[in-house]
Protein backbone atom coordinates (compact mmCIF):
# COMPACT_ATOMS: atom_id res chain seq x y z
CA UNK A 1 0.00 0.00 0.00
CA UNK A 2 1.25 3.48 -1.14
CA UNK A 3 1.23 6.16 2.05
CA UNK A 4 1.23 9.82 0.78
CA UNK A 5 2.17 12.72 2.32
CA UNK A 6 -0.02 13.60 5.32
CA UNK A 7 -1.94 10.32 5.89
CA UNK A 8 -2.17 8.90 9.32
CA UNK A 9 0.56 5.83 9.63
CA UNK A 10 2.05 3.83 12.60
CA UNK A 11 6.08 3.32 11.89
CA UNK A 12 8.19 1.13 14.05
CA UNK A 13 11.67 1.54 15.50
CA UNK A 14 14.52 -0.27 17.64
CA UNK A 15 15.03 2.08 20.23
CA UNK A 16 18.06 0.39 21.90
CA UNK A 17 19.70 -3.00 21.35
CA UNK A 18 19.89 -5.86 23.34
CA UNK A 19 23.52 -5.20 24.08
CA UNK A 20 22.91 -1.53 24.82
CA UNK A 21 20.38 -2.24 27.20
CA UNK A 22 20.68 -0.64 30.95
CA UNK A 23 23.03 -3.13 33.41
CA UNK A 24 20.18 -2.90 35.39
CA UNK A 25 17.45 -4.23 34.01
CA UNK A 26 15.76 -7.69 34.50
CA UNK A 27 17.94 -10.91 32.50
CA UNK A 28 15.08 -11.38 30.32
CA UNK A 29 14.29 -7.74 29.61
CA UNK A 30 17.83 -7.37 28.45
CA UNK A 31 17.42 -10.08 25.79
CA UNK A 32 14.95 -7.82 24.40
CA UNK A 33 15.76 -4.99 22.32
CA UNK A 34 13.82 -1.76 23.20
CA UNK A 35 11.16 -1.22 20.30
CA UNK A 36 8.72 1.49 19.72
CA UNK A 37 5.70 2.34 17.35
CA UNK A 38 4.67 5.84 16.65
CA UNK A 39 1.65 6.72 15.16
CA UNK A 40 1.68 10.40 13.13
CA UNK A 41 1.39 11.45 9.80
CA UNK A 42 3.55 11.13 7.07
CA UNK A 43 6.39 14.09 6.54
CA UNK A 44 7.23 12.06 3.09
CA UNK A 45 6.05 12.89 -0.40
CA UNK A 46 5.34 9.13 -0.39
CA UNK A 47 6.13 5.77 0.94
CA UNK A 48 5.70 1.89 0.77
CA UNK A 49 5.19 -0.48 3.62
CA UNK A 50 9.12 -1.22 4.65
CA UNK A 51 10.21 1.80 3.80
CA UNK A 52 12.05 4.29 6.05
CA UNK A 53 9.92 7.46 7.06
CA UNK A 54 9.58 10.36 9.27
CA UNK A 55 5.93 11.33 10.45
CA UNK A 56 4.99 14.29 12.38
CA UNK A 57 2.92 13.64 15.63
CA UNK A 58 -0.06 14.55 16.84
CA UNK A 59 1.86 17.13 19.21
CA UNK A 60 4.43 17.97 16.63
CA UNK A 61 7.59 15.95 17.11
CA UNK A 62 9.10 14.41 14.24
CA UNK A 63 10.26 10.54 14.43
CA UNK A 64 11.99 8.19 12.52
CA UNK A 65 11.17 4.80 11.98
CA UNK A 66 9.85 1.33 9.64
CA UNK A 67 6.66 2.22 7.80
CA UNK A 68 4.32 -0.76 9.21
CA UNK A 69 0.25 0.62 8.89
CA UNK A 70 -1.46 3.09 6.74
CA UNK A 71 -4.28 4.37 8.66
CA UNK A 72 -3.81 2.40 11.80
CA UNK A 73 -7.22 1.66 13.91
CA UNK A 74 -7.48 1.04 17.49
CA UNK A 75 -7.32 -2.52 18.21
CA UNK A 76 -7.65 -3.00 21.90
CA UNK A 77 -9.75 -4.90 24.50
CA UNK A 78 -10.26 -5.97 27.93
CA UNK A 79 -9.34 -9.88 26.79
CA UNK A 80 -11.48 -12.69 26.72
CA UNK A 81 -13.83 -13.03 28.86
CA UNK A 82 -12.77 -15.27 32.47
CA UNK A 83 -15.57 -17.07 33.65
CA UNK A 84 -13.88 -17.22 37.05
CA UNK A 85 -14.48 -13.71 37.28
CA UNK A 86 -17.97 -13.77 37.08
CA UNK A 87 -18.18 -16.47 40.21
CA UNK A 88 -15.71 -14.80 42.17
CA UNK A 89 -18.06 -11.18 41.21
CA UNK A 90 -21.03 -12.78 42.45
CA UNK A 91 -19.53 -14.28 45.39
CA UNK A 92 -17.84 -10.94 46.92
CA UNK A 93 -21.24 -9.55 46.04
CA UNK A 94 -22.92 -12.32 48.47
CA UNK A 95 -20.33 -11.44 51.24
CA UNK A 96 -20.59 -7.50 50.83
CA UNK A 97 -23.97 -7.83 51.00
CA UNK A 98 -24.91 -6.56 47.78
CA UNK A 99 -28.55 -6.22 46.09
CA UNK A 100 -27.48 -9.18 43.70
CA UNK A 101 -25.97 -11.57 46.50
CA UNK A 102 -27.62 -15.12 45.66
Amino acid sequence: MIARKGDWVRIHNIVLEPDKRASHVPDDTKKCPLEMWVKGYLVNEEACIDDRVTVRTYIGREIEGTLIEVNPSYQHTFGDYIPELSYIGNQLRAILGGEDSE
